[in-house]
């Protein structure tokens, strides 16, 4: 096996080069090296430790097998459509998997390290596929979502506090629109990862682009300082639901649910500050305090008949003007 040490990390960039790419040895050897450098500052390989990578891409019994036709001056796959994230996991990678999980055992009562070992499970239970197990896990994900690409090289921008210049065109858009836009935070909503940030050109602080073909490109602006946010984005997404937030006026929301759908609520409720009320008359009903924004309505829409407003008046109103909409639709 080649040196170990960020050893996936070069795979990665090698996989990348090796499909976009036609890198000679040496212009090969300097993508890897400042591929790591990103991540692990003042580090690199060497020639020899190059060499050894090229062998586990090309060996076929314990490598990956690659299409890396041999005795040319670049390094290029002979397969578009071959990418090492599409092979088995090689046994040692099979271990460190493995290993990942022995660890999380010792924190399993831990809150702070379920999503982690959740995404271990759904992992090893997707590799296991590969060699005809029995399909155990069917978790609800978007099978269509390409916004996923987005997701990583948009944290390495935060984290490295990168200005983008931002390309973008909406749905209803004739055109794109150029901007420039400091990242500062990652949200996921139903299923889709959205950027916070800075939105310069047009000066709004908590600016948001869903990841998904809206997106047209981005690219680092060099030479532009960065500049970050002071808002406190935790309680920022606390008063609202979903990602939209078009004003700042918080109310308060009551809401009374029937046939029993308060306790479907209160297992998943889609503002996390809710409140009970003591009252033995209101034992169906709960408020809590947010913003009105189209992400809300659509949450007490997926409720139906089940869910009454209560209050305030204008939230009454919009699930008023919606019912007299969809009725329209079977007369």
């Amino acid at each position: 096996m080649a040196n170990s040490t960020h050893a996936h990390l070069r795979y990665n960039i090698l996989d990348h080069c090796f499909r976009y790419k036609s890198y000679g040895f040496e212009e090969l050897l300097k993508a890897v090296n400042e591929g790591i450098e990103e991540l692990y500052p003042g580090e690199s390989i060497s020639e020899r430790t190059l060499r050894e990578d090229i062998k586990v891409f090309r060996d076929k019994k314990d490598g990956f097998g690659a299409p890396l036709p041999d005795g040319k001056r670049t390094y290029t796959y002979s397969d578009d459509d071959f990418t090492i994230a599409k092979r088995p996991l090689q046994k040692y990678e099979q271990y460190l998997l493995e290993a990942a999980q022995q660890l999380l055992s010792r924190f399993e009562s831990h809150p702070k390290y379920n999503k982690l070992a959740e995404a271990l499970i759904k992992f090893q239970d997707e590799e296991e596929q590969e060699n005809d197990a029995k399909k155990i896990l069917f978790y609800d994900h978007n099978e269509e979502y390409k916004g996923i690409n987005h997701l990583k090289p948009l944290y390495l921008a935060i984290k490295k506090k990168q200005v983008l210049q931002v390309v973008y065109k909406g749905f209803k858009d004739k055109e794109s629109s150029v901007f420039e836009f400091h990242p500062h935070i990652l949200k996921q909503y139903n299923r889709r990862w959205f950027v916070f940030g800075y939105n310069k050109t047009k000066d709004i602080k908590a600016w948001s682009i869903p990841l998904d073909e809206r997106l047209i490109s981005f690219e680092t602006l060099e030479d532009v300082n960065y500049l970050d946010s002071d808002k406190d984005w935790e309680l920022f997404f606390r008063t609202m639901v979903g990602v939209t937030r078009i004003n700042e006026n918080i109310v308060r929301v009551v809401l009374r649910f029937y046939n029993g759908r308060e306790n479907y609520f209160k297992t998943k409720p889609f503002q996390p500050d809710y409140e009970e009320f003591f009252e033995d008359d209101k034992q169906d009903q709960v408020w809590f305090e947010t913003i009105i924004n189209k992400e809300l309505v659509q949450q007490l829409l997926s409720y139906g008949k089940d869910v009454e407003v209560l209050e305030p008046e204008s939230l009454k109103k919009q699930m008023k003007e919606h019912s007299k909409a969809m009725q329209q639709f079977y007369e």
